[in-house]
């Protein structure tokens, strides 16, 4: 049998996380090292490998009961290579340090399981409850790989350079940096997007680090829905892509 399909092979890498092609991940194990990884996430996978639901504290599932934020993980175990996946989005692999990475949960396809991770809160400028956001924080030393809908954009902050993106579009950021929900608006209005330009909440970003943002608003994929009505269309709300989908798991 001959294709072009056969021009897809197995990447060769010695790295622990290889992206494999710009939407496949490849993680090598050696038996020593679990990676956790969204639920479902998996694909294939060669060797002698165990996947199982990842244990959650009592904290974790009270903070993912209190704000929507968390991750739904299972550990994959084991001596061999497993591939990783969700609606075709984009990989990226990052280095954690000790700065630090703030992130959308919704965005985080896999991390080494040394890592720590732990919900915060980004208020906004008005303290209007239910107008902030939240986000998770991951610390220690180790590899998160992130995704996001299409070619993302790399922002560097500066003391000399702050950073204004849409919320809904950002996916990550040093834990360093200084971070306020806010709305170029008067406050009686917050709650509406702006005037007719289709403009909602923004995140500022100060201090020195990174912003990574994508080409996206939370919207799904095309043909496929979620929930009824504007609020299921705009993303907001109790029919909402955060309310309702935060496994990211578009219906059709």
């Amino acid at each position: 049998m001959q294709s072009p399909l056969f021009a897809y092979t197995e990447q060769q890498s010695q790295d622990r996380y290889t992206v494999q092609n710009p939407q496949l991940l490849r993680v090598a194990l050696t038996g020593q090292d679990d990676v956790l990884a969204r639920k479902g996430a998996m694909v294939a996978y060669q060797g002698l490998m165990d996947f199982d639901g990842e244990y959650q504290s009592g904290g974790q599932r009270r903070a993912r009961a209190r704000t929507g934020e968390g991750l739904d993980l299972m550990r994959c175990s084991g001596q061999g290579t497993v591939y990783l996946a969700n609606l075709a989005q984009y990989i990226h692999v990052v280095d954690v340090d000790h700065e630090g990475m703030t992130v959308d949960s919704s965005y985080v396809l896999a991390l080494d399981s040394a890592l720590h991770t732990e919900v915060i809160a980004v208020d906004s400028q008005y303290g209007i409850s239910g107008s902030g956001k939240y986000q998770l924080n991951i610390s220690g030393r180790g590899k998160v790989a992130l995704m996001t809908s299409g070619q993302p954009l790399m922002l560097q902050v500066t003391p000399d350079k702050y950073i204004n993106a849409d919320a809904d579009a950002v996916v990550a950021w040093s834990t360093s940096l200084r971070v306020q929900m806010q709305a170029q608006t008067h406050s009686s209005g917050v709650t509406r997007r702006r005037g007719n330009t289709g403009e909602g909440w923004e995140l500022s970003f100060l201090g020195q680090g990174f912003a990574l943002v994508q080409p996206s608003e939370v919207m799904p994929p095309q043909n496929a829905g979620i929930g009824q009505g504007l609020g299921a269309q705009f993303g907001v709300g109790a029919q909402g892509a955060h309310a309702q989908n935060q496994g990211n798991a578009w219906s059709r």
